[in-house]
């Protein structure tokens, strides 16, 4: 391979803030010969480099492609402002860090869709890249562009800047996608005879092959294929075999510090608990852990690949994995022997949890995380949370015996059927955990107690039982957040109590992008060409921009956010199956609005639809006890 030169010249890269971000040649970086491969493939973050190198899913893939000798996987992440500047300025095309080539000559762009935030991301990756942002208008010079991740599943408000969407995990098509590719390049196709035949692949969303009507009022009235290649349902894809699948033994390590600077072990997909609010733990059905051997053996690969010092385990709700006392006591053995520390996930508060954390955490600097959701019994047991009151004040009351003085909690405002009543709770449960301290004899204390409870905006998402109900305007956040923090400086320990909350203004639009349709892509594109781009950073959110968009292409987020679906409406998403029905997700609607808890998946089975799968929890023993 030729001596690798760098994109950017030095004058350049010592003019913006973290240069490492854009020069690769990180540890564990592949190379091989571009001119030696049949495919290249750049596989895209649409954000910093520090958010999207701790993105496990990339490192899966990243290193499931590169094991075939005919592909080349690079990767490329968003510039940050100041590079996207100079590179406007200087007319630098966007690269890929491995061999800092243009990606615009590369077969594809696979775009991971992490967050509703980043969609103007995309737009900018596209036209620093020189691709044209439709697909439409793209030519057999460019790259097929292709998106995955949980936001996939609903597709339709940024359809027109994708040739195809991935639906589902990517271990299972890409291979076949890769040959069906290589066939199609011998055959001397155009650009629609490939993606009529990536149409064909399970999993594979094709969106210029789909028409969408509406009606007057603005639903939607039907969305059909108009040509034969395009399927009626997409289905999503699933991984079952989680023993002999790819998972990286040389994940990538950065030279700068980034969000996850760590080595990550996820011990199962999916999650049994059924939180109405919750898309992963829908999507990710049903739950498939992991071997125990499997992952002692990656853990100590990936630990001697990287030389990173810590590693966490990685998965929606840990504490369910039948394994993980012996894996965790395991890990603590291996690493105490070497120096590493253990980031723990979120775990429930037991006196495992309690056992294990005394001895990976500096108890003095640590804090506990608990994430009640919602203040009241009633709204917990509204969206399924599986959780007491006693589960709380017990589980802070170990932790404060066990000498932890700090905990964090996390709450949503604005979730359905939520009153003042219940916002008001948040505060009383917050002060009740402090009163649990301060029942220590104070010579046993150490110190004061310190709660951090913190609010976001509920938002509800396609494929949850929440997705026909009505989300809260920014009018209604604000003043629920400002009745939350009043009610907070009333409580008698008020002074051990800091609230933080979330942005009302970002919510609303990540609401509208959630459940849209095909309608917003022209609004995305004009915000984009008026400036929009790294949204989901605080500082250069344009709220005023999206709305003047919005204006100007005759919509309203209140159209998307501010009313309650009927249960027969049409959903710009129904064309996918995530393997839950909409029957099974409807009834839970109603029973979330009559407060009726559902038993997790290991308790009964709910008949959601995931069985047909034929495995994971679905195939478990019962248990009468969680």
């Amino acid at each position: 391979m030729s001596t690798r030169k760098l994109a950017l010249s030095d004058e350049i890269l010592l003019s913006v803030e973290k240069p490492a971000r854009y020069i690769g040649n990180e540890i564990n970086m592949v190379k091989k010969d571009p001119a030696a491969v049949d495919v290249r493939f750049c596989m895209c973050f649409p954000d910093v480099y520090e958010i999207g190198m701790s993105h496990l899913g990339i490192q899966i893939l990243y290193d499931m492609f590169n094991q075939w000798d005919d592909v080349y996987c690079e990767r490329v992440y968003s510039p940050w402002v100041d590079l996207d500047r100079i590179m406007r300025e200087k007319h630098i095309p966007l690269f890929a860090l491995e061999t800092q080539d243009p990606i615009k000559n590369f077969d594809f762009l696979g775009i991971t869709l992490q967050y509703e935030m980043c969609y103007t991301n995309i737009l900018q990756i596209l036209d620093l890249s020189g691709i044209p942002l439709k697909a439409s208008e793209r030519t057999m010079e460019d790259p097929f562009v292709i998106g995955g991740g949980p936001c996939s599943y609903n597709p339709e408000p940024i359809a027109d800047f994708f040739d195809m969407f991935y639906i589902g995990e990517g271990e299972t098509q890409y291979r076949r996608m890769m040959d069906e590719y290589k066939e199609w390049k011998k055959s001397g196709g155009d650009r629609i005879a490939f993606l009529k035949r990536a149409a064909q692949i399970p999993g594979i969303y094709v969106p210029m092959f789909y028409e969408a009507s509406y009606h007057e009022d603005g639903t939607l009235a039907s969305f059909e294929p108009i040509v034969p290649e395009a399927p009626r349902t997409v289905m999503k894809e699933v991984e079952m075999d989680m023993e002999h699948t790819y998972y990286p033994e040389k994940p990538l390590v950065p030279y700068i510090k980034v969000t996850q600077d760590r080595v990550v072990l996820e011990i199962q997909r999916g999650c049994i608990r059924g939180c109405r609010f919750c898309q992963a733990g829908v999507l990710y059905r049903p739950i498939r852990p992991r071997k125990l051997e499997f992952l002692k053996e990656r853990a100590i690969k990936m630990l001697e690949s990287t030389g990173h010092e810590e590693i966490t385990l990685s998965s929606l709700s840990s504490s369910d994995y039948k394994e993980l006392p012996e894996l965790v006591y395991w890990l603590i053995d291996e690493c105490s022997k070497n120096g590493i520390n253990i980031a723990l996930p979120s775990l429930r508060i037991d006196a495992f949890s309690l056992d294990v954390m005394s001895k990976v955490q500096d108890v003095r600097k640590s804090s506990l995380t608990f994430a009640p959701e919602a203040g009241s019994q009633r709204m917990r047991n509204v969206i399924n949370k599986g959780l007491t009151e006693e589960n709380i004040l017990n589980g802070a009351m170990d932790a404060f015996r066990g000498g932890w003085t700090r905990v964090k909690l996390y709450f949503m405002l604005g979730l359905p059927g939520e009153t003042y009543d219940d916002i008001e709770e948040i505060a009383i449960l917050s002060d009740k955990i402090a009163r649990e301290y301060y029942t220590i004899p104070k010579e046993e204390r150490k110190g004061k107690v310190n709660i951090v409870t913190s609010t976001s905006i509920f938002v509800p998402k396609p494929f949850t039982p929440f997705q026909w109900a009505r989300m809260n305007s920014q009018q209604e956040a604000v003043e629920k957040r400002n009745f939350l923090l009043g009610k907070v400086k009333s409580q008698l320990n008020a002074k051990s109590i800091k609230y933080n909350c979330h942005d009302a203004d970002v919510s609303v639009l990540e609401g509208v992008f959630a459940r849209g349709d095909r309608r917003l892509n022209d609004v995305i594109l004009q915000a984009y060409q008026e400036g929009c781009i790294y949204d989901a950073w605080t500082e250069y959110f344009k709220y005023d921009v999206w709305q003047k968009s919005f204006a100007d292409h005759h919509l309203t987020m209140d159209f998307y956010n501010d009313r309650e679906r009927s249960e027969d409406e049409l959903f710009p998403w129904d064309f996918i199956d995530c393997g839950v029905t909409k029957s099974f997700l409807l009834r839970e609607y109603h029973r979330a609005k009559e407060a009726v808890v559902t038993p997790n998946c290991r308790q009964q089975c709910a008949g959601c639809g995931a069985a047909r799968f034929g495995g994971g929890v679905c195939t478990e023993k019962r248990e009468n006890v969680v």
